[in-house]
């Protein structure tokens, strides 16, 4: 008998959905609204549902499903426990044991971000290797570590939390996390934005950027035309996010870094500024570790948590 796989992603918005074959393939996707009031009390019965229903559609039994990998916004332990998620009202619990029990067959859960780097492990940017980093360069950095065809979570669920990596004691500015100095105010589209504005302020020099909104977009495209301005404030962002990425990859010596997430659409630019950094403050025998860029986009975390099902625990 054919065996199926359910990939779910839970956002603070929309709940993502994706049915798969054993072999990956993606059969159909689609989205559920995402409502945390009540504390929540409808999310789960709401996935459900929806599974049950794209059963019916594609005239499947319970039995014919190998498993359901679930992704939340928030740490997870034991493959099923979930922290309380910010973002949701508190939200949390027991969520694989009692999706599990909704649904009729095994439910593994991981945090969102480690979903999204199994799916690029799987069929994205990192497909081949056994060892891998993940990053999502976007309003914060998040990001997934994979050694040995084993994801790091640790023993709270923070493994793979690369946006509070400390690169700079002397910030005076918090952080979200409530800490100061983490990587995600240097190497996100926020931090980018506040080193071109800290420049702005603090130089005279002629810029484009001068002349209207600064984002990360414009930064990014000021720099590919030449902009000097906006060039220092990539390298800046590119010097902070290599020597971070060069003490990473001492710890798990990855075969790869994928780099996804908003501020990945600036492309081969971004990893030509980034790989020379890398390699400036590399351990020597890791100076050639490979970069390439994320290609499953806002699909990464469905796929990833279907991925989960197959892995061993």
């Amino acid at each position: 008998m054919d065996k199926y796989r359910f990939g779910i992603d839970l956002g603070g918005t929309t709940v993502k959905l994706g049915l798969f074959d054993d072999e990956g393939t993606l059969l159909e996707k689609w989205e559920i609204p995402t409502r945390p009031a009540n504390g929540g009390a409808a999310i789960l019965p709401d996935i459900a549902d929806s599974v049950a229903a794209a059963l019916a559609r594609h005239g499947l039994t319970r039995e014919q499903v190998r498993g359901a990998g679930l992704g939340v916004p928030g740490a997870v332990t034991e493959g099923r426990h979930v922290a309380p998620c910010v973002n949701l009202d508190g939200w949390g619990g027991d969520v694989g044991t009692a999706l599990s029990a909704l649904c009729g067959f095994p439910v593994r859960v991981v945090n969102d971000a480690n979903a999204a780097s199994l799916g690029e492990l799987w069929r994205g940017g990192g497909a081949g290797c056994r060892s891998m980093v993940f990053l999502t360069l976007g309003t914060g950095v998040g990001g997934g570590v994979v050694v040995d065809g084993k994801l790091l979570t640790g023993a709270h669920g923070c493994g793979g939390e690369l946006g509070h990596i400390k690169v700079n004691v002397g910030e005076d500015e918090l952080c979200g996390c409530g800490k100061r100095g983490c990587l995600e105010q240097y190497a996100s589209a926020t931090g980018v934005v506040r080193a071109a504005k800290r420049l702005l302020a603090g130089t005279d020099t002629p810029s484009a950027l001068r002349d209207g909104e600064v984002s990360a977009r414009a930064v990014f495209d000021c720099a590919k035309a030449g902009d000097a301005l906006a060039l220092e404030a990539v390298a800046l962002f590119a010097d902070t996010l290599g020597q971070a990425l060069a003490a990473i990859s001492c710890v798990c010596d990855p075969e790869k870094f994928v780099i996804g997430g908003g501020v990945s659409a600036a492309g081969p630019f971004l990893l030509d500024k980034l790989i020379p950094a890398f390699r400036r403050y590399a351990f020597p025998p890791a100076e050639g570790t490979a970069f390439a860029l994320a290609s499953l986009g806002n699909e990464a975390g469905i796929y990833g948590c279907a991925y989960l099902v197959g892995m061993a625990e």
